[in-house]
């Protein structure tokens, strides 16, 4: 990227659109001037310019939700930034995933709050959370402190559930037990320290090449 190709406007300033690198969800729309965009590059973190305050800001300085930034493309008119990242947490301050969480219109194929699937994203955070703190009484402290053994038996379980389910023809309890099995297969993906993303990069991959064949 060359950032004398740019196109700012009056103010010295241009629009960025920050997206999952990962999942592609738009996380929010920020503006940059050309110094939070030169420190954006030379750090690989985004930082912008807050036109309320009139100052540079670096994404997660306070809150530790920094976002890396792992592609940056602009449109064809060269007035508008996109950003590929991979958070480090919510990209909103009020924590949700994404700073777009209203809807203003739904067509009848929609997921409505289920966009983009990010609740499975939160899910794997919750259960960072769960390993982390331990609460007491909380079912996912549970299979962490009886270790693997109890939670992959809870995997193969809900895997057969779901089976039975499929050959039941029982949608409604194929949706219930569907669910069961993708949380023990978060938990056992957070026992084994594998990010959630990493399975996800491997489908886009997948996808890319069958794209491409």
């Amino acid at each position: 990227m060359n950032i004398e190709e740019l196109s700012f406007d009056e103010k010295g300033l241009i629009p960025a659109i920050v997206q999952d690198a990962t999942t592609r969800e738009v996380l929010t729309l920020a503006y940059m001037n050309r110094e939070s965009l030169e420190k954006s590059i030379e750090s690989g973190e985004t930082w912008f310019f807050s036109r309320s305050r009139q100052e540079l800001w670096h994404k997660g300085a306070t809150s530790g939700n920094t976002q890396r930034i792992v592609e940056m493309k602009f449109d064809c008119d060269k007035d508008a930034i996109v950003v590929l990242v991979d958070p480090a947490g919510p990209a909103c301050h009020t924590g949700a995933v994404s700073c777009f969480e209203e809807s203003l219109y739904q067509s009848g194929e929609s997921a409505g709050s289920l966009s983009d699937y990010s609740i499975l994203l939160s899910l794997e955070k919750l259960i960072q959370e769960r390993e982390s703190e331990r609460p007491e009484g909380a079912y996912t402290t549970y299979l962490f402190e009886k270790g693997v053994d109890k939670i992959l038996k809870k995997v193969g379980e809900e895997a057969a559930e779901v089976i039975i389910a499929a050959k039941n023809r029982d949608k409604e309890e194929l949706k219930w037990e569907a669910a069961d099995l993708l949380y023990h297969l978060l938990v056992l993906l957070r026992e084994q320290e594998l990010p959630f993303k990493e399975v996800l990069s491997v489908l886009d991959k997948r996808h890319e090449k069958k794209s491409d064949e």
